[in-house]
């Protein structure tokens, strides 16, 4: 049995071209989210078992970049074309070389690697589901219908997703959901990102399934919403190497909390600490155990004021299958 199971659809085999004084260095590794998460697990000292589709040639070599980082893998194997991309980072910055979103997942496979995660998800403290290379990669009922399963069998759920796929797994209740400000803006969930109006989507996502919302805002403090109210978590501010995969090391650090038996409420610091140092750092989901324990001492929380706890209830809300366009609507005209 592993800490934390991760449902992670279609892995990405990633190529990096690197300056170097003497060369140019390639890397070749496993990426997409939720191998950057699983990656962060790892280094906080969780164990971690991957559910995911490996397509096709790239599906085999991802396959492989996986186990050799220590990830049991949980994999449905087909043929076809697999996310892949190649970047030059030769200058500083990341250029797209060449990328393919990989096959969506067929649904006999798909079959399978629900069943595949149900499985495992069930022998472990924590199930994260993660969002694919694509969107056409499966479909968004998919999170519904996991996030539901699992939760009527007592695993908690987390997520980090954003449009159809954010609406789903809520609509099947989660206990922890992780948004950045910019992606509620992108699904209309919100009109500016003034906290007034990040409060104000957090509070209807509360309502329709998530028992805790965390909001990522960038540089800015992240926000946490649960059953005792609004909590405002600032981490110390680092010096930016690359910013790409911070977001997902803040949902591992949560989720390594968790599975070792802390709420929500305190994982968060482990969260903000870890997509802290993933930003001083060219590798993503990467960081030193002992450096994210000793920033994780520098986060500062506070009680957001003005704000009267949430009364204490079970996951009941549901979302419809136009669940974004509900949660966008102004709460003076839900009233």
């Amino acid at each position: 049995m592993s800490d934390v199971t991760i449902f992670a659809p279609s892995p990405t085999l990633t190529i990096t071209v690197e300056d170097h004084p003497s060369d140019n260095e390639i890397h070749v590794h496993a990426g997409g989210q939720g191998v950057w998460q699983a990656r962060m697990l790892l280094r906080l000292g969780r164990s971690v078992t991957m559910c995911c589709a490996l397509t096709g040639e790239t599906g085999r070599v991802v396959h492989r970049l996986l186990q050799d980082e220590g990830i049991t893998v949980v994999p449905v194997l087909r043929q076809g074309h697999g996310s892949a991309y190649v970047h030059d980072r030769r200058d500083g910055r990341r250029t797209i070389v060449a990328e393919h979103r990989g096959d969506p997942i067929g649904r006999h496979d798909l079959d399978e690697l629900y069943s595949g995660t149900l499985a495992a998800g069930l022998q472990s403290r924590l199930v994260i589901l993660s969002g694919p290379a694509g969107d056409d990669t499966l479909p968004p009922d998919t999170y519904r219908r996991l996030a539901a399963d699992l939760r009527a069998s007592g695993i908690p759920v987390l997520v980090d997703l954003a449009g159809r796929r954010l609406a789903a797994a809520v609509a099947g209740g989660v206990a922890v959901l992780k948004v950045s400000d910019e992606e509620l803006h992108a699904d209309m969930l919100i009109r500016d990102r003034s906290v007034g109006a990040i409060r104000a989507a957090m509070r209807r996502l509360h309502e329709h399934g998530a028992c805790t919302v965390i909001v990522s805002r960038a540089a800015e403090p992240l926000l946490l919403l649960d059953e005792r109210g609004f909590l405002e978590v600032a981490s110390p501010r680092m010096q930016v190497v690359d910013t790409a995969g911070a977001g997902d090391s803040l949902t591992a650090g949560v989720a390594a909390a968790i599975a070792a038996g802390e709420t929500a409420r305190t994982a968060v610091t482990l969260g903000a600490a870890a997509g802290a140092l993933n930003v001083t750092r060219h590798g993503l989901g990467t960081g030193d155990a002992a450096a994210i324990a000793a920033l994780r001492r520098a986060v500062v929380v506070r009680d957001a004021a003005g704000d009267a706890a949430l009364p204490d209830q079970p996951v009941t809300g549901r979302v419809s299958r136009d669940g974004l366009a509900a949660l966008a609507e102004p709460e003076e005209r839900r009233a």
